[in-house]
């Protein structure tokens, strides 16, 4: 297995990280062959060592500063920086990882965390980022647009059951309140795509090595919010019928591979709720419990939302990560070789 470094190739620009741009395929598809001979890069289907990249949500709408959900951090560089990391990692190591599986966060307007969903007495619609408790839902601050029923196909009585059941169900499991989102990651819009370096970076690794990324798409239930890829928040209704299930191919893939690299957007919500229903999975199977240590998150390539005056779920992000480090899986940086993380010469070589 070999481990050391390529060189960036020349069509990369860290420049133009923060902005969207057309990927030229034609261009890539022909320089990539020939990046693969010079440097002795074999297809994937001959790695006897396999990693897998979960690139989660790396989509204009969390990374690029003007975008719905800008995930900006405390330096408010936040996405930009860790791209720009990603995307020299991936060209770095382009010969060691096997596939890259990356995430799309998948929304269309009518959905419970978007503010049309709800009203209050006044007809007003809830702003951006607020919390919706359970207590809102019982005293009635807030209730189900029947706007929306024809449209959903739900009865009004059976959504307003819903939202009671769905907020209880979320302060039972300690998880985030049902948050009221700006609209984001819409379906079709330019938001949804992935960022324009990183989709470059993606696709000249799959030309280079012969691998088909996997992507997944997550989130376009109505009635669930969605923030790891592995499952939503909440699976079932208020008369138990699933709303939608865990994702247990990309699970049983994970488990296949030797060693898995996660990084994304955003670390407080989307990349921390992935990882923790991946270690979930894992701690209660007996049998999976070893592959704990086959887990490698990229703490420099994700960043946690942070509103300035509003939120900073900067804290919350740090004390989940600790968390899964405390558990076995490894918190290491992009930038710092491959060979030097913990276990990882063990893994290559048992």
């Amino acid at each position: 297995m070999r481990f050391h470094e390529l060189p960036i190739p020349p069509h990369f620009d860290p420049d133009k990280l923060g902005k969207v741009w057309k990927v030229d395929y034609e261009q890539i598809a022909r320089v990539a062959p020939m990046w693969s001979v010079e440097h002795y890069i074999q297809p994937a289907a001959k790695d006897r060592f396999k990693i897998c990249l979960v690139a989660v949500d790396i989509q204009n709408t969390f990374c690029i500063p003007g975008f719905e959900l800008y995930v900006g951090g405390r330096s408010g560089r936040g996405a930009i920086d860790d791209n720009k990391r990603l995307c020299e990692f991936i060209y770095h190591n382009l010969h060691v990882i096997t596939q890259i599986v990356p995430t799309m966060d998948t929304h269309q307007a009518m959905q419970i965390f978007h503010s049309i969903f709800l009203v209050n007495d006044k007809g007003e619609h809830p702003t951006p980022f607020t919390l919706i408790t359970e207590e809102d839902i019982i005293e009635g601050r807030w209730r189900f647009n029947t706007a929306l029923s024809q449209s959903l196909h739900y009865s009004e009585n059976y959504v307003q059951r819903h939202l009671q059941h769905y907020t209880g169900r979320l302060k039972k499991s300690g998880k985030y309140n049902l948050t009221i989102w700006p609209y984001h990651a819409m379906l079709g819009g330019i938001g949804h795509a992935l960022v324009s370096a990183v989709e470059e970076a993606i696709f000249f690794h799959t030309i280079s090595r012969f691998s088909q990324p996997d992507f997944h798409v997550k989130g376009n239930h109505p009635l669930t919010e969605h923030y790891s890829v592995l499952g939503p928040e909440i699976t079932t209704d208020p008369d138990g019928k699933s709303l939608s299930k865990k994702s247990d191919s990309l699970f049983n893939k994970l488990k296949e591979c030797d060693a898995v690299i996660i990084a994304g957007q955003a670390k407080s919500h989307c990349v921390a709720w992935t990882i923790a229903d991946l270690l979930e999975d894992l701690i209660t199977h007996p049998s999976d419990k070893d592959l704990v240590e086959k887990v490698y998150l990229l703490e420099d390539c994700t960043s946690s939302v942070v509103v300035p005056g509003v939120v900073d779920y900067t804290a919350k992000a740090d004390s989940a990560f600790k968390r899964f480090e405390d558990a076995g899986m490894h918190v290491v940086r992009s930038t710092d070789s491959i060979e030097t993380w913990p276990g990882i010469k063990q893994l290559a070589t048992g």
